[in-house]
């Protein structure tokens, strides 16, 4: 845990806490991002505007957040392309079933307090743990 860093974790996840109620106050919409995307599958007139942006600032936010800090990002070449690609596949797969992703059921959900949504995130943990156990303990692929 070399990268630990409380405060900035702690600071980020009140900004993420905070954009999500305010998000659901003043919109009457929960952001989740899978469904917000989803919602550009088979747009509806009046819909298509605030989920590119929602979206785009999520995208322009991180980068904005990046070029300041003077982090260089480097892929893992020591990762398997193959290993990501099923990873990829299975988020996706794991969104459709659990109707939602982690960002809707961890910090919309539980922020409701929805049954469905502790469900989920607690699936979410046990799949993750999982996965991690696999990977670096059956594949040998190193953290």
């Amino acid at each position: 845990m070399e990268n630990f860093t409380p405060a900035s974790a702690l600071a980020g996840g009140l900004l993420i806490g905070a954009s999500a109620v305010l998000f659901l106050l003043l919109n009457g919409r929960i952001a989740g991002i899978s469904n917000i995307a989803a919602g550009l599958l088979a747009p509806r007139r009046g819909d298509v505007s605030w989920r590119l942006l929602f979206l785009g600032g999520l995208v322009v936010g991180a980068a904005v957040v990046h070029s300041l800090s003077g982090n260089v990002t480097t892929p893992r070449a020591d990762f398997p392309g193959w290993l990501l690609a099923v990873a990829g596949i299975l988020v996706g797969f794991g969104t459709s079933v659990g109707r939602g992703c982690t960002s809707g059921h961890g910090v919309c959900g539980l922020g409701r307090l929805s049954m469905r949504s502790l469900v989920a995130t607690l699936t979410f943990l046990a799949a993750g743990i999982a996965t991690t156990f696999v990977v670096r303990h059956v594949f040998g692929v190193a953290s």
